[in-house]
């Protein structure tokens, strides 16, 4: 036989075991959930508290009961007060694509990151991690997730992680691991209580309607917003939308006052009652002149223009040539340009310094590489010497794949062609649920979601203000991180869960 007659047959047996390995492959039974459970104790308030931390992987299935991703928490319960009636906690961050580490060892948990108050960058290792003697643990048990993609969360099997990352797939996952954790831990007659930051809010305001209306009505008692964003409209700089250069306006303002780089300061008294002026004058003239656009008058730009100087610190000129319309990151880099300083993002009391000083953004965000390194090694010290959590995977602190793969659509609406806002779920919810309560904490200094665009949020879609809670902080995004910020915000969330 030629050869060219052999050929089909050497392929043939050539690929028969590659073949049968992806088979076996794919055919390879799913591990058991890993499970740890070990017990401590802590001193909060003024109690010895004894706990149970159950790090745990939890498989959530579908329809057929087969699994199809595998979601990691860390749940805190007391062991020395038996009562089923607890408050329970659901705790998450953002990103999309961050695990639940800034929640879990900044604010909530039995041990936290002490950093400094002062926005000083903390440099490399050894990081200090202290018992939280402010936890809120000794009031309700907390359960902080990691969505799919993030800490040692994954698909598994032939599931891939696109099918979990999204603003609807997301939050019909953690429903569902929701859901599973009160049925396989009885605890359907706890309050309920959901805690999220930055997108983690937006994924908060997607659960209360998945949980609320799609998963069996679990109704919610409350849920905690720290620095908000819930309309993205009010903070995506897009060609034609006017409406973040209003929203952002007070945060450029108080990052201006806190780093003294207004021309008369001395003329307010404290840093609200300069917030209340900047407050006026972006609702009033500053946004009327925006509306007018090509109608405004030469007399009125000059005005606002003015303003904007007194308010922001920026050159008149300056304020000129950007048509009045300051972007984010043009500001972060505009504002201490001539001293070749940059300020934060995430929190602008942090200040970093760039290769050029004449570009138009930063290079990377100063609140972010001054603390990122302590988190990182305080969790992955924390999981091995203290919960006896030991794998070869890597804890996934922010997943950059996660974010860029995110899917922006929810139902029929596209974010290309309009903007997310997830607030008329929650209005929704709280029409439906007359005990859903709403406690929103907000950083002066947090140019990531700003404080006034969030007040927007809450001033639209019918949300019942009789039962949300405003709080304000001299710090930034991470408010927890500034101390004075981080007790005051503690006090607010107990007073919050008391009935």
């Amino acid at each position: 036989m030629q050869l060219k007659y052999l050929a089909p047959f050497l392929v043939l047996l050539l690929t028969l075991p590659a073949q049968a390995a992806e088979k076996d492959k794919e055919a390879a039974p799913i591990a058991e959930p890993q499970v740890h459970i070990s017990e401590h104790k802590v001193r909060i308030q003024g109690q010895n508290i004894r706990y149970q931390v159950e790090a745990a992987d939890t498989y959530i299935k579908d329809k057929d009961g087969n699994p199809t991703a595998s979601i990691f928490s860390t749940a805190y319960t007391r062991l020395d007060e038996k009562n089923s009636e607890r408050p329970l906690i659901f705790v998450f961050n953002g990103g999309p694509g961050s695990s639940s580490v800034w929640l879990h060892m900044g604010l909530f948990g039995p041990k936290r990151v002490v950093l400094p108050s002062d926005a000083e960058r903390v440099g490399a290792a050894p990081y200090l991690l202290e018992t939280n003697g402010l936890s809120i643990l000794d009031m309700a048990d907390l359960v902080f997730i990691d969505p799919v993609g993030t800490g040692f969360s994954k698909p598994l099997g032939e599931h891939k992680g696109k099918e979990f990352w999204g603003v609807k797939e997301d939050g019909e996952s953690l429903a569902e691991f929701i859901r599973v954790y009160i049925a396989t831990h009885n605890r359907w007659n706890s309050p309920k209580y959901l805690a999220g930051e930055s997108y983690g809010t937006t994924r908060a305001g997607v659960l209360v309607k998945e949980l609320q209306e799609g998963w069996g009505s679990i109704d919610l008692n409350g849920i905690m917003l720290i620095s908000s964003i819930l309309d993205f409209q009010t903070g995506d700089f897009t060609d034609g939308n006017d409406l973040p250069y209003v929203t952002f306006l007070p945060t450029y303002a108080a990052t201006a006052w806190y780093h003294n780089a207004l021309p008369n300061k001395g003329q307010w008294s404290d840093l609200p009652s300069f917030i209340r002026d900047v407050r006026d004058f972006a609702l009033g003239e500053y946004a009327t002149v925006l509306l007018k656009g090509a109608l405004a008058t030469d007399a009125e730009r000059q005005a606002v223009i003015e303003k904007l100087h007194q308010f922001t610190g920026l050159k008149t000129k300056y304020l000129e040539q950007t048509d009045l319309r300051i972007n984010e990151f043009r500001f972060m880099k505009e504002l201490l340009r001539d001293q070749g300083k940059v300020v934060g993002r995430l929190d602008s009391r942090y200040l970093g310094e760039d290769a050029s000083i004449v570009t138009e953004r930063f290079e990377a965000d100063p609140s972010s590489y001054a603390i990122d390194g302590a988190y990182t090694a305080a969790i992955n010290h924390y999981f091995a010497s203290e919960l006896g959590v030991k794998r070869e995977a890597s804890y996934h602190i922010l997943s950059g794949e996660v974010f860029s793969n995110w899917n922006w659509l929810y139902g029929s609406s596209a974010r290309s062609q309009g903007f997310l806002n997830v607030t008329p779920f929650v209005a929704k919810g709280m029409r439906q649920n007359k005990d859903l309560r709403v406690f929103v904490a907000n950083g002066y200094y947090d140019l990531a979601t700003p404080f006034f665009a969030t007040e927007h949020s809450m001033n639209h879609h019918g949300i019942d203000l009789s039962r949300v809670t405003m709080k304000y902080y001299e710090a930034g995004h991470m408010m927890y991180i500034h101390q004075p910020s981080f007790e005051a915000l503690v006090k607010d969330i107990r007073d919050f869960l008391r009935p």
